[in-house]
């Protein structure tokens, strides 16, 4: 039981705020006053605990503090009237967040052919705040040349990037040593440089660098949108010195209004991608069509991008890039317009932009929604005491009902070639070495290295080099994203746990856990490309009342997803009600079901002198009586199976009679030897 009187003083320094040296202090009183040792312990185990609830707080506040700078930088976009204070405040917040004594930015200046310092916050030295540098020169040189972020720990010795006289004595004078610097991307080219140093040595870690990004990103778009007012305006005053122009470009002037009154009403009342083209086509009058990054013809996309304008794709198709960050994701296709006028171009371009937004902030939200999904199942996992009436409020918010029966689900996605019995080295139902049912070194039922039931280490479900389905980062991340799909369309919770994904689903009435298992492995295994395996709990009526048993019937879960392996099953779903017999050993230790003891007696009865026998010496016996019964009790096919002679073979099973008796192959003995080799099996894959 924990102990109330370690976790006190820690509870007191997180609700203080307390720095982490505090943490070591109640550990040393405690020392100093010759506490015994399992309250030292206890005291240490305490202090682990808070300081990683502190950093976990500290990331969060972090993190809420970086996406509040970027609100309130993309809020002044927005309402963007003054250049200057937009870049002045962009720069304040990326050296407030990045915690560095300067920030500073340049921009390039095509006239003079060099770059200028154009807004800096923390300097001091008059010199550099007007440095001009010229193009391809110091880390700025660097960064604009490969537009890709650098970052130095100390300046004067790094010999990556050209170093003249007039940046180094600028550089030294404001006696800077670390700089990070990260482009100003507009389109594929670099129009200047975000930078944040410190006048110390310093590491800049990669989640600083992608933060001053997109500040970088912010300002790119606010440079390009103070450029694109200032050709507006010139346009307006062109237009007001020919009265033919201005009649000939009203049309156009009056529809990029339009354009721009009708998106920004849509980003307003919450409209998606869709009602974006459908404003646009109206505007354009044309058909306009959102694709996805598979849909979009990839050789206009891939020109648009390069340009970072919208490009003709054959004799009437325009195709504008919908992309953010360097990330493509998709694109604005405007059909039945041989010419479009520049204007419109434009329209079509902003209406790209506006689209990439919508895009950023549904993903963010649909991120933040599986976020909170995952927490409150992890919740029910891990903290079975929370409060109901806690639990149903959040569940709530998630549209979820955790007063009505919901099953818990186990997941996992198969390698391509598992979905059927692979004939690999290590493939679930292979004959080659380490094969889950094999009969060479390895075998899931053998006791040779590898096996599930041997006395060796390894195995599919051990932790050798045995044929577990491989589950790579992308295929689990795949997995997630689609099984977090399913729980929001389902209003359930999904979670991702033990390299695997759980979820918990609310079961219709008239349905049961294996059909709802069944359905899953399929609905999951469409979205995913391949084979996923599910095993199902049995129903938990009412997780918010009974937290306790969402736990419970995740570990039943996870042993029918095993056994589904072991049996050649791989890419199906089940729950125990669907194994008969072998339920009974799935069931595990639920409230109601049989805790497993009266299998393993009938296991250790019916062939337990010959495991007894293996571990002790050493031997396969039990690898070869799987081999002798899957060969038909014939000695010959054994022989072939195992890959040693008869003789062998035949020696062995003399070794079995002398330990299970005469009649050990009757057909009676032989059903019960046979009948408790599978649960020896089935034992030890799903954990008993």
């Amino acid at each position: 039981m924990p102990d109330d009187r370690s976790e006190a003083p820690y509870l007191e320094l997180l609700v203080r705020g307390a720095p982490a040296e505090a943490y070591e202090r109640p550990v040393l009183r405690a020392r100093a006053d010759k506490a015994p040792a399992d309250r030292l312990a206890a005291l240490e185990r305490a202090k682990l605990l808070a300081l990683r609830v502190r950093g976990e707080l500290e990331g969060r506040r972090r993190r809420e503090a970086e996406l509040s700078a970027l609100y309130e930088t993309a809020h002044d976009l927005a309402g963007l009237r003054d250049l200057d204070a937009v870049l002045q405040a962009i720069v304040q917040r990326a050296r407030s967040l990045l915690g560095t004594e300067v920030a500073y930015l340049t921009l390039n200046d095509p006239t003079a052919g060099d770059t200028y310092m154009r807004v800096t916050d923390g300097s001091v030295s008059a010199r550099f705040q007007q440095l001009r540098l010229g193009m391809g020169e110091g880390l700025g040189g660097l960064v604009a040349q490969t537009a890709r972020p650098y970052v130095t720990e100390s300046y004067f010795h790094d010999p990556r990037f050209q170093h003249t006289h007039t940046i180094d004595a600028g550089v030294r004078d404001e006696g800077l040593v670390a700089i990070l610097g990260v482009p100003l991307l507009l389109g594929s080219g670099v129009i200047g440089v975000l930078f944040a140093a410190d006048r110390r040595a310093r590491v800049f870690e990669r989640e600083q660098t992608a933060l001053l990004g997109s500040f970088a990103a912010h300002a790119a778009v606010a440079i390009d949108t103070a450029h694109l007012l200032a050709e507006t305006r010139t346009a307006l005053a062109e237009l007001e010195a020919a009265n033919e122009i201005i009649r000939d470009r009203s049309r156009v002037i009056e529809r990029a209004s339009e354009v721009h009154d009708r998106l920004t009403e849509l980003v307003l009342r919450g409209g998606g991608v869709h009602d974006v083209a459908d404003a646009v086509a109206e505007v354009l009058s044309g058909s306009v069509e959102f694709l996805e990054v598979d849909e979009a013809p990839a050789a206009a996309v891939d020109r648009s991008r390069a340009d970072g304008h919208a490009v003709r794709d054959g004799e009437e198709d325009w195709v504008a890039a919908v992309s953010a960050g360097g990330e493509l994701l998709g694109a604005l296709v405007l059909r039945g317009h041989p010419r479009l006028d520049p204007m419109d171009q434009r329209t079509l371009e902003r209406a790209a932009m506006v689209t990439s937004l919508l895009q950023l902030a549904r993903r963010s939200a649909g991120e933040a929604e599986q976020r909170v999904r995952g927490e409150l199942l992890d919740d029910l996992l891990d903290t079975p005491d929370r409060e109901p009436r806690l639990l149903r409020e959040r569940a709530a918010r998630l549209r979820a009902d955790l007063d009505t029966p919901h099953v818990v689900l186990a997941a996992g996605i198969e390698a391509p070639d598992t979905g059927t019995p692979a004939a690999g080295p290590g493939a679930a139902h292979g004959s080659g070495p380490g094969g889950a049912h094999g009969s060479g070194p390895g075998g899931a039922h053998g006791s040779g290295p590898g096996g599930i039931s041997g006395s060796r280490s390894g195995g599919a479900y051990g932790g050798g080099s045995g044929g577990a389905p491989a589950e790579d980062a992308e295929g689990r991340r795949r997995l997630w994203s689609a099984a977090s799909h399913l729980a929001v369309t389902r209003h359930g919770l999904a979670a991702t746990r033990d390299g695997g994904t759980v979820l918990l689903l609310p079961l219709a009435d008239g349905d049961t856990a294996d059909a709802l298992a069944r359905r899953t492995a399929r609905q999951l295994g469409t979205a995913v490309h391949a084979a996923v395996t599910v095993g199902a709990s049995a129903p938990v009526p009412a997780p918010a009342a009974r937290p306790g048993e969402v736990a419970a019937g995740y570990a039943e879960a996870r042993r029918c997803l095993a056994a589904l392996r072991v049996l050649g099953r791989a890419g199906e779903g089940a729950a125990a009600e669907d194994f008969g017999f072998l339920g009974l050993l799935l069931a595990g230790t639920r409230e109601g079901a049989p805790d497993g003891t009266g299998v393993q007696d009938f296991v250790t009865r019916t062939v337990g002198a010959v495991i007894d026998y293996d571990e002790r010496r050493g031997t396969e016996l039990i690898r070869t009586l799987d081999a002798y019964f899957a060969g038909g009790m014939s000695p010959a096919r054994t022989k072939d199976a195992l890959h040693v002679h008869v003789n062998t073979v035949a020696q062995r099973l003399e070794r079995v009679g002398r330990l299970l008796g005469p009649d050990w192959q009757s057909p009676a003995r032989s059903l019960e030897i046979q009948l408790a080799l599978r649960l020896h099996r089935l034992a030890s894959a799903v954990g008993y």
